[in-house]
């Protein structure tokens, strides 16, 4: 398989607290990584890293082979979706202009291309396009956080990242927005970091599951291996919590 995404070596300080060091992880092409762990652990930082928002202190972010340092900023982040907590909408503009933002900036001369690529990502997230002329506030926080995902998609990136994307949302809206994100990945094939504080979640999500603590990998497997063989007593303890969800 190939590497889309490659962490060597990394060390991040803010003032006088190390967030990461010696921090390695390789992430394969077309694969869905969930990231999960305690408040601080450094998942966030993790990924701001991919599109160049944190640089790190010592060691590179590789992507597709490139250094981040070196890459044009311009460039990687138009390759790069991103998706975070509650819609971000731009709020003057309508559903179809959030979405349309980026392919205008590709498509400059063909507003065809454009608008198809709208209507076929409000299809893929499960939208209908009576919501195109709507602004961020005529929509529920389900319906925000579809055209966030959406928006993130529209200009078919090499990658996806997602922090915490569906925190801000009921239990219901989540669980429907999961099953959307799943279907699409795998459609897709796009190669997706998600960042979460649920190993529910997690553990539902991934085909690899992270598992971070203090800046430090704790495990990393398949959502199954996690579950079965946790590695220590603070993998244990995230499973335990999702054992007693289930179970009450």
């Amino acid at each position: 398989m190939t590497v889309a995404i490659e962490f060597k070596n990394i060390k991040k300080q803010y003032r006088d607290k190390t967030i990461l060091e010696k921090f390695n992880l390789s992430i394969e092409e077309g694969e869905f990584l969930t990231v999960v762990g305690s408040s601080g652990c450094g998942k966030t930082t993790l990924l701001k890293m991919v599109n160049a928002l944190i640089i790190p202190d010592e060691g590179q972010v590789l992507v597709h082979g490139k250094c981040t340092q070196e890459a044009n900023i311009i460039d990687l982040r138009r390759r790069i979706g991103y998706a975070i907590q509650g819609s971000v909408l731009f709020p003057h503009m309508t559903v179809e202009e959030n979405i349309s933002y980026v392919p205008n900036l590709w498509n400059k001369r063909d507003k065809n291309k454009t608008k198809t690529a709208v209507k076929k990502w409000m299809d893929i997230v499960g939208l209908d396009e009576d919501l195109l002329k709507r602004y961020a506030n005529e929509l529920s926080g389900g319906q925000q956080q579809r055209v966030g995902i959406a928006r993130a998609l529209a200009a078919s990136p090499d990658i996806l990242l997602m922090d915490e994307p569906f925190g801000a949302v009921d239990e219901i809206t989540r669980t429907g927005l999961q099953d959307e994100i799943i279907r699409i990945q795998k459609e897709s094939n796009i190669t997706t970091i998600f960042i979460t504080h649920d190993i529910r979640e997690a553990l539902k999500l991934g085909s690899r599951v992270l598992v971070m603590d203090k800046g430090e990998i704790q495990q990393i497997g398949k959502p199954d291996e996690i579950l079965s063989n946790p590695a220590n007593e603070f993998v244990e303890r995230l499973i335990a919590r999702e054992v007693n969800y289930l179970t009450h």
